[in-house]
């Protein structure tokens, strides 16, 4: 503790003097488009999800997650959000959750899922943990399966650690929790997230940082209120501010740790810019204000119903940080130039699964498959026929074939294939959204000690009383389940 006192102190006299400079706009910087990642603790790591789900044309290179959860995992509930998505991740029905992702990206509110199958996800979460139990991370993994190749994630949970960013030689004790939740666990989490993302790196600078390196930008030219301080923070390479070509990533504190209340503990001392200063990395460390819930990030709807979609004010205000500081002459991959596949067909339809083919294209080292515009294979189908299974009985899909190169950059969509599945058809799902309130009184939900609970299923809606809503999915005779709808 006495070790921590002392670094500390010697800290906050350094951030004294840096924190006299004014903010100034974000700087167009020469940014490589293609090299764009992102990664958060906490209230961090659920909005980390959320910009790599959301925004995953742009931070196509991947995410780092400590101790988050996944995509959309409150579903707009606070319930939701302190019960299942940090204490009881048992109730997290990932499967609803990856179906909404599908039908957002789908709908064009979040960006089409095929971006994230060539992204990089590193996972972490300390085995003493008792904000975001590790089960809560598990379904994170279990989450990125349906999208991420397994070759390109990476989980580590074998340290225990509290609820914090772990680093190698700065913070608390790594079984305190507590502020600025930054532990010493004598790991580099900040090096094993950029090294998973963005392969072998040059050395970290071992000594200290250039002063000016550091710099206070104006937050407020992106979004004014809706949960955000005024000014964020960046570290910028003297490389990087003289016009070299770099790299970007973001950097999303967690809850109780924006620079108003841990100072710039977070932007100066969690280990990501000692090697952003020897890579060519811009950080970007955009801020909450205390203004938002326990100064946390929106990751279940305290500020907007739409917080988890590009609409949502967080999230595109840090799109818009990230679209500023990479104008400078930004390198963008060139269009992919395969050509569509031709001849796809349907066949072996069961009530379950249809069996689909097609011609090989010239060039394609694999092929992903489109369920009525929805990415049907979670990996690289490298054959010319795939098995689409999941599928409801005596329903009609339309199916399309992409083919992708070495670099899973995709061609042409085909023409469509029909196909009808075998069986009868399935019950009719029907969805209410309403207050729990109205709920009760439709006989959808009952009370109990002010809480009211779905028929049928019994999951826990929360309060009862005319303030908090509730979709209900009616999945049979007075049984009913919290879920979305299309």
């Amino acid at each position: 503790m006495l070790c921590f006192s002392i670094r500390l102190s010697a800290s906050m006299a350094a951030l004294a003097s840096a924190g006299a400079l004014a903010a100034v706009n974000l700087p167009p910087l020469h940014i490589d488009s293609s090299q764009t990642s992102v990664s958060g603790l906490s209230s961090g790591g659920f909005m980390a999800v959320q910009l790599h789900v959301g925004y995953s044309a742009t931070f196509q290179k991947g995410a780092g997650i400590v101790a988050g959860g996944p995509f959309y995992c409150a579903q707009g509930s606070i319930t939701n959000a302190t019960g299942r998505c940090m204490a009881s991740p048992a109730g997290i029905p990932t499967s609803t959750l990856v179906s909404t992702t599908n039908n957002w990206a789908s709908a064009g509110t979040i960006d089409p899922v095929a971006h994230l199958q060539n992204s990089k996800v590193y996972l972490f979460s300390g085995t003493v943990d008792s904000t975001v139990k590790p089960g809560v991370m598990d379904a994170l993994k279990t989450y990125y399966s349906s999208f991420v190749p397994a070759a390109n994630t990476v989980y580590k949970k074998d340290i225990a650690a509290e609820h914090a960013m772990v680093t190698d030689d700065y913070g608390s004790a790594c079984s305190v929790k507590g502020s600025p939740y930054i532990n010493d666990c004598n790991f580099d989490l900040a090096g094993a997230i950029l090294s998973h993302l963005y392969g072998p790196l040059n050395a970290r600078n071992s000594g200290s940082l250039p002063a000016g390196n550091f710099v206070e930008f104006n937050q407020s030219q992106f979004v004014t209120n809706h949960g955000m301080a005024p000014t964020g923070w960046a570290y910028i390479p003297q490389a990087c501010a003289s016009g070299a070509q770099c790299r970007l990533h973001v950097v999303l504190h967690g809850c109780q740790q924006n620079v108003t209340l841990v100072q710039q503990q977070y932007v100066r001392n969690t280990g990501y810019n000692r090697w952003a200063d020897t890579n060519n990395l811009v950080v970007l460390y955009p801020q909450t204000s205390t203004q938002a819930t326990n100064s946390c990030w929106d990751w279940w709807g305290y500020d907007s119903a739409n917080y988890a979609q590009k609409s949502g004010p967080q999230m595109a205000a840090i799109k818009a940080m990230v679209d500023q500081v990479s104008s400078g002459g930004t390198v963008t991959p060139p269009p992919a130039a395969l050509p569509a596949p031709a001849n796809v067909t349907t066949s072996n339809a069961s009530a379950n699964a249809m069996m689909i083919g097609w011609s090989a294209v010239s060039g394609a080292a694999s092929y992903n498959v489109y369920r009525n515009s929805n990415k049907a294979n979670a990996l690289p189908v490298m054959a010319m026929a795939f098995n689409d299974t999941g599928l409801a009985s005596a329903t009609t899909y339309n199916w399309t074939v992409r083919a992708a190169d070495a670099n899973g950059a995709e061609g042409a969509t085909s023409l469509a294939a029909s196909g009808t599945t075998s069986g009868t058809p399935p019950p009719v799902v029907s969805c209410t959204t309403a207050s729990n309130y109205a709920h009760t009184l439709a006989g959808r939900a009952y009370p109990i000690f002010g809480v009211a609970y779905a028929n049928g299923s019994n999951q826990n809606m929360g309060w009862w009383n005319i303030f908090v809503t509730t979709t209900l999915k009616m999945t049979g005779p007075n049984y009913y389940v919290i879920g979305t709808c299309p």
